[in-house]
């Protein structure tokens, strides 16, 4: 479980820069830092592809355009389940805490709750504890550090270290994803050959995530989780 352990780290590390009054960035800073983001969470996706495409060209191929389906349906699917307007309403949920909470006599519980919503809440965390759990492939985890890291900086200056306790509940959420997928799903998907298949699609879902953080285009990601379960299922359909 190191992108659990590497997520919770990342929150420390970000509180510990804020406290220390470092964790500010300059807009040019920014623009730089989201560029190399953006050019690593590209990196990941494709390579995440690229190692679980097996096979010769035609049956790459066919993988291929099985995950694309599986996009599809999982976005549909994701679209009926509602998932990414849940999303939206725990984020908005964590909005409001973060603003009743600055001004409020309690807000450091008010930040520890709504740091802990955001990051768990997060779909980059579900899909990382999946890639970590199937392959140990665990670099989505550790951007998703960086990310949280920067914002607990600026979370730990409004509400001071007890946000920083946050780092728990994600630690114990993301690895009970990370134990599940490794325990559970890892050795039913493993015996038919339909780990390749989950592992290609969240490849494409992590590297769509470049459109986010470059604000091309708005990505609704929840809606897609969805498809890491419906790629092994149209891959039996297939075979």
């Amino acid at each position: 479980m190191i992108g659990a352990f590497l997520n919770a780290l990342g929150i420390l590390l970000g509180a510990l820069l804020g406290l220390a009054g470092r964790g500010q960035l300059s807009a040019r800073n920014q623009n730089y830092f989201k560029s190399a983001l953006a050019a690593f969470i590209a990196f990941c996706g494709l390579q995440l592809l690229w190692q679980n495409l097996s096979g010769s060209f035609s049956a790459g191929g066919k993988q291929l355009l099985i995950v694309g389906l599986a996009l599809v349906l999982g976005n549909l699917l994701g679209k009926i389940l509602r998932l990414q307007k849940l999303s939206n309403r725990l984020g908005r949920h964590a909005s409001a805490l973060l603003a009743t909470g600055q001004q409020a006599t309690g807000r450091p519980a008010a930040g520890f709750v709504a740091a802990t919503i955001l990051f768990c809440a997060a779909p980059l965390g579900i899909l990382g504890a999946v890639t970590d759990g199937l392959a140990d492939y665990f670099p989505p985890l550790a951007l998703k550090a960086v990310m949280d890291g920067l914002a607990m900086a600026s979370f730990v200056k409004m509400f001071r270290w007890p946000a920083a306790l946050a780092a728990l509940p994600v630690f114990f959420w993301l690895s009970s994803l990370t134990y599940a997928s490794h325990t559970v799903a890892g050795p039913w998907l493993a015996a038919h050959h339909w780990t390749n298949a989950v592992q290609t699609t969240a490849g494409l879902v992590l590297f769509s995530m470049t459109l986010v953080v470059l604000e091309v285009r708005r990505v609704e990601l929840a809606n897609y989780l969805p498809a890491l379960a419906v790629a092994p299922l149209l891959t039996w359909f297939f075979e």
